[in-house]
C-alpha cells in the first residue's frame, strides 16, 4: 500500500526492508522516498516498466488499488476524462499525492455504524441494503462477491473486523513483496523511475515528477506549493538564483467603475438563448465546470456575457458567490474537436457580468467557462450549528425541512440548464455525475417519471423533491446520504452555497439564432489551460529572463484581474521562484505568497491569478520571477 508524506497510514514492515539496502544505512530515507519507492511498487505491480503507460480506465482503478486506494467510479472519471488517451508513472505519483489511502481506522468506523448489537459483525441483508442503496451504489453480482467470501461470512452476518484485517493484510502483503522484489533485482532496481531516481550519493531535493507530455495541468505546477517535503527542501537549499525578472503594476480603486462592456443599441432585435451551468470546488482545490458547444449558422455579430447566477437565498444567508469572477473562452472547432482555435474571450466587465461583442463566422465553437480560483476557495470558516435536514410529526411520517427545501429548489435553479422550469434526462445526468458518479439510464428514467411529478417527460421542481424524500426514507430519515448531495453541490453543513458558483450564460446573434449545448463537465485545465496561455502570449507585455533568452514571463493585467504565464523554449525543465511578498491588497489563485514552479521543456504554464482583496482600494502587484534551475 503506498503511503503520501503526511498520511497517517503506518508502513513498519515496509521501512525496515527498505532501510536495509547500502543507501539507506548511510542516508536514511525520508517520506518522500519512501512515497515513491511505493508508488513505484505499485506501479510495477501491473505493468513491466515504469515507462509503460496506462491506457484504460480498468489499469488505472487496478494500479490504484495496488497502491491501497479503494476508487469509486467517481474518482476514476475525475481523472480519466473523454479526452484522456494515457496517463504515465508522473501522473500516477500525482493522484496518488491526492487520493489518501484507507486506514483500517476509517474502514472498521463506517462498517461499525450498522453494528447494531456492537459485535463485529453486520446482516447480510443490512449489508446488502447499504451497499446498493447508499452513496456510490454496488450491483447484485458485486455484493454477493463480498458475501461469498468465505474467511468473513458466517450464519448469515458479515464478520467486518476479519475483513478490515485481512483487506489491509493483502495491500500490505503485496507491497512488501513487491519491495523485496525491487530490492534484489538489480535490474529494476538502476531503472529510473518518472522523474525520482534511486541511488543518488548525496541527499539532493527529491524532484517532482515532471508532466505527461499529453496536457499541461495545474496540479502539475502545485507539487511544489504543498506543505510537504518537496517544496521546504527546494526553497531553503536552492536560494542562489541564476538570474531574475520582476513586474510591477498599480491598480487603482474600483479600476472597473467605468465599464468597457456595453450592449448593442439593436440587441433587443437580435435572437437570443441562455444556458446556466456551475463551477464546483474539489477537495483537491481543483475546479471543474460545464462546457458547451456552440453552433452559429451564418456570419452574425454575436454579444456573450456570463455572470454569476442570483439565487433566492433565505434572508440572512451569504451569497459568496456572487464575487467570484467569471469568464468565458471561445474557441471554434475546425475539422475535430481536438483541433479547436482560439477566438476570444470575455475580457470586458459590467459590475458582475463579463462580456464580448464581436463577428463570427458559421460553424462549430466550443465555450469553456473559467475562473480564476482567487475568489473560489475551499472554505476555512467553521461551522457551529450543522442544520437539520430531516423531522418526523406526531405521527412518524418524515419531511423535509424549509432550509432544506430552499436549498433544494436552489439546486434546481442550477441544475435547470435551459431555464425551461423542467429537468430532462440530460440535466439530470449532469447531477448525478456530479453528486454519485453515475448516469440515470432511460429505463431507470421511466421509473422515476412514473413515480414522480412530470411535465412534458421533464421532472418538475416539485418531482425533484419528492425524490430526495425518496431518498430520505431510504435511509430511514439517515441524512448523510443528503449530506453527500449537498456537499458535491457547494454547500457547507450551515447549507451555506460556498464551494461552487453557479453562473448563466446569453447570447445574442443578429443574422441567425444560436444554439447551445452542454457537453461535458469536467476540471477546468487542457483547452482551457492552452487558451488561457495563448491570450496571455497575444495581448500581455513580455519580460526575457536576463541571459536566457529562452525563458520568457507574459504578464496580461484587465481592470479586474493579473495573470501570469511561463514559456519555456528551451529543451530542458525549469524551475522558477516567485515571490509576491511586496504585493499589496492581493490575492493570487495558490494562496502563497512564495512558491515555485516547474516548466516542462518546450511548454508554456499559467503560473498564477492575482485579484484585489478589496477592489474598493489600490491594489499593488509587485512580482518577482527568479530562475533556480
Amino acid at each position: 500500500m503506498a503511503i503520501s508524506p503526511g498520511s497517517d497510514a503506518a508502513f513498519s514492515s515496509q521501512k525496515s526492508t527498505l532501510s536495509e539496502s547500502p543507501r539507506s544505512k548511510k542516508f536514511p530515507l525520508t517520506e518522500e522516498e519512501i512515497f515513491y519507492m511505493n508508488c513505484r511498487a505499485a506501479y510495477l505491480t501491473v505493468f513491466k516498466s515504469s515507462l509503460d503507460n496506462i491506457i484504460s480506465k480498468d489499469q488505472l482503478c487496478l494500479a490504484l488499488q495496488h497502491a491501497g486506494r479503494n476508487p469509486s467510479q467517481k474518482t476514476i472519471n475525475k481523472y480519466w476524462t473523454p479526452q484522456t488517451a494515457k496517463l504515465n508513472f508522473d501522473d500516477f505519483c500525482l493522484i496518488l499525492r491526492k487520493e489518501k489511502p484507507t486506514s483500517k481506522a476509517e474502514l472498521l468506523k463506517s462498517f461499525k455504524q450498522l453494528d447494531v448489537n456492537d459485535d463485529g459483525s453486520i446482516l447480510h441483508t443490512d449489508l446488502y441494503k447499504l451497499l446498493t442503496k447508499r452513496g456510490e451504489k454496488m450491483t447484485r453480482e458485486e455484493v454477493n462477491a463480498i458475501i461469498n467470501l468465505a474467511d468473513v461470512n458466517a450464519d448469515g452476518r458479515f464478520d467486518y473486523v476479519k475483513f478490515c484485517k485481512l483487506y489491509m493484510t493483502t495491500n500490505e502483503q503485496c507491497l512488501k513483496t513487491t519491495l523485496e522484489k525491487l530490492e534484489v533485482d538489480g535490474k529494476l532496481r538502476r531503472q529510473q523511475f518518472g522523474s525520482h531516481i534511486e541511488g543518488a550519493p548525496e541527499r539532493d531535493p527529491s524532484p517532482v515528477p515532471k508532466p505527461s507530455p499529453r496536457i499541461i495541468r495545474k496540479t502539475d505546477q502545485e507539487s511544489f506549493s504543498d506543505k510537504g517535503d518537496t517544496k521546504s527542501s527546494l526553497l531553503t537549499t536552492t536560494r542562489e538564483f541564476r538570474t531574475s525578472v520582476s513586474f510591477t503594476i498599480t491598480m487603482g480603486a474600483n479600476s472597473n467603475r467605468n465599464s468597457k462592456l456595453t450592449e448593442p443599441n439593436s440587441i433587443k432585435e437580435w435572437q437570443c438563448v441562455q444556458s446556466k451551468g456551475c463551477f464546483f470546488l474539489e477537495e483537491d482545490g481543483e475546479i471543474i465546470s460545464h462546457q458547451y458547444r456552440m453552433q452559429i449558422a451564418q456570419r452574425s455579430l454575436v454579444y456573450l456575457t456570463i455572470k454569476p447566477l442570483n439565487l433566492s437565498q433565505a434572508e440572512g444567508k451569504p451569497s459568496p458567490w456572487l464575487s467570484v469572477d467569471t469568464a468565458l473562452y471561445i474557441l471554434k472547432e475546425n475539422e475535430s474537436q481536438a483541433n479547436l482555435q482560439l477566438m476570444c474571450f470575455t475580457e470586458l466587465r459590467n459590475r458582475e457580468m463579463f462580456g464580448w461583442t464581436g463577428e463570427l463566422g458559421p460553424g462549430i465553437y466550443w465555450l469553456i467557462p473559467s475562473t480564476t480560483g482567487c475568489r473560489l476557495k475551499k472554505e476555512r470558516k467553521p461551522i457551529t450549528e450543522e442544520a437539520q435536514l430531516v423531522y418526523r410529526d406526531e405521527t412518524g411520517e418524515l419531511f423535509l425541512t424549509k432550509e432544506f427545501r430552499s436549498a433544494l429548489s436552489d439546486i434546481f435553479e442550477v441544475i435547470d440548464l435551459d431555464g425551461n422550469g423542467l429537468l430532462s434526462l440530460e440535466e439530470y445526468n449532469f447531477f448525478e455525475l456530479r453528486t454519485s458518479g453515475e448516469k440515470c439510464d432511460e429505463d431507470a428514467w421511466a421509473v422515476c417519471r412514473e413515480n414522480f411529478d412530470t411535465k412534458k417527460n421533464e421532472l418538475t421542481r416539485q418531482g425533484f423533491m419528492d425524490l430526495n424524500l425518496m431518498e430520505a426514507n431510504d435511509g430511514e430519515g439517515d441524512p448523510r446520504d443528503l449530506w453527500v448531495t449537498l456537499h458535491s453541490m457547494g454547500y457547507n453543513k450551515a447549507l451555506e452555497l460556498t464551494e461552487a458558483c453557479p453562473f448563466v450564460i446569453d447570447i445574442y446573434a443578429d443574422k441567425c439564432k444560436p444554439r447551445i449545448k452542454t457537453v461535458h463537465m469536467e476540471a477546468c485545465s487542457g483547452q482551457l489551460e492552452k487558451a488561457i496561455c495563448k491570450s496571455v502570449l497575444n495581448k500581455g507585455d513580455a519580460k526575457v529572463m536576463d541571459g536566457y533568452e529562452n525563458i520568457i514571463v507574459h504578464t496580461y493585467k484587465c481592470d479586474t484581474w493579473i495573470t501570469s504565464v511561463i514559456e519555456n523554449k528551451s529543451d530542458n525543465k525549469v524551475i522558477i521562484h516567485i515571490n509576491n511578498e511586496l504585493s499589496k491588497n492581493c490575492v493570487n489563485n495558490r494562496g502563497l505568497d512564495i512558491f515555485a514552479v516547474e516548466v516542462a521543456p518546450k511548454s508554456t504554464m499559467v503560473c498564477q491569478h492575482v485579484m484585489p482583496l478589496n477592489e474598493r482600494q489600490e491594489w499593488i502587484y509587485y512580482c518577482v520571477y527568479s530562475l533556480i534551475s
